[in-house]
């Protein structure tokens, strides 16, 4: 197994003058060992961009893509909280990222492109596939 460690931080002015506001998130991940390096580099861009996406999200105060993980949310601010749980409640909850990690396997093993799913569901990355999405590509796959 390989871990990968993404992270995105960034500064933003606050109100008062001479201060700012810093924003950050970081994910650790396990990637299967035998990934060639372009399946790699596949993950480790997507991946970037879910911890991106995240901060930019709370940065200008749109739901987050990320579910926090339940052993964390006490580290979470209550806003963040509140999010998570309204994002519960919607019909279109994100896929989680082993969802995405487990679908791009199966994916790999039938020769499939991360932007072939993309398309045929569409959406422009796989990381905007909903948890339903997923979870009706992964079913069928596994049955067939």
């Amino acid at each position: 197994m390989l871990k990968l460690n993404a992270s995105y931080a960034k500064k933003v002015p606050a109100e008062e003058e001479y201060s700012s506001q810093s924003y950050h998130a970081s994910i650790e991940v396990e990637l299967p060992d035998g990934l060639s390096g372009e399946a790699l580099q596949e993950r480790i861009h997507a991946t970037f961009n879910l911890v991106r996406n995240s901060v930019e999200a709370e940065l200008h105060g749109k739901n987050l893509t990320l579910q926090p993980d339940n052993s964390r949310q006490n580290e979470l601010p209550n806003h963040a909280h509140n999010n998570s749980v309204q994002r519960a409640n919607s019909r279109d909850i994100p896929a989680s990222p082993k969802q995405i990690s487990y679908l791009l396997d199966l994916a790999r093993n039938r020769g499939i492109t991360p932007q072939q799913i993309a398309a045929q569901h569409g959406v422009a990355d796989i990381q905007q596939l909903s948890k339903r999405q997923c979870s009706e590509l992964i079913n069928s796959w596994r049955a067939a």
